[in-house]
């Protein structure tokens, strides 16, 4: 029971690490192709990954899991992936908020400014962001994980300890030399 535990933590580090990097990875993408800024290290530590996605990814497994595998119904019409998306925008949105205020008083600043979208609160999220989250986040939570979950399922303890183990050193020194060294 212990080792299942154990397991099912490691898995869920082992998530936030894949959907931080893939979160960096579009961040970048949307800077670079999409509004053609140019690069920059989109996250808040040296290696290529978004944290907030990760957390993001991992609240949304924990708190939409029930609700996506469940089939509500108004009349005929199955109604649970559109209720899974209003979850997905409100999750989102609230980490985003949270998220925003944590890397202001820990750094001083945030990473996004919003103000030039309409329905923006001080910048820091707003409506057309919000939806995007959730288009996304449909993407990620009934194609990217199923398939994630599959393939970690594959997986060994041993293996699945080993990844995460390496994850989380390589993480690990990537907060000490962020925060410490460089």
């Amino acid at each position: 029971m212990k080792q299942k535990k154990i397991r099912t933590v490691t898995e869920y580090f082992i998530f936030f690490m894949l959907y931080s990097v893939i979160g960096w990875i579009y961040e970048v993408f949307l800077e670079v192709v999409v509004y053609r800024w140019g690069f920059s290290n989109r996250g808040v530590l040296f290696g290529p990954y978004c944290i907030i996605y990760g957390f993001g990814a991992v609240i949304l497994i924990l708190s939409l899991s029930w609700l996506q595998r469940r089939r509500i119904y108004a009349g005929r019409l199955l109604v649970t992936p559109f209720l899974v998306f209003i979850g997905i925008v409100v999750i989102t949105t609230v980490v985003e908020l949270i998220g925003s205020y944590i890397m202001e008083f820990t750094t001083g600043e945030w990473l996004w400014d919003y103000r030039r979208f309409a329905f923006n609160f001080e910048g820091r999220i707003a409506l057309n962001p919000s939806i995007r989250f959730g288009i996304g986040g449909m993407i990620f939570l009934y194609g990217l994980q199923p398939l994630f979950r599959r393939l970690c399922v594959r997986l060994s303890d041993r293996a699945v300890s080993i990844a995460g183990a390496f994850l989380a050193v390589v993480f690990l020194i990537d907060i000490i030399c962020t925060y410490f060294i460089f």
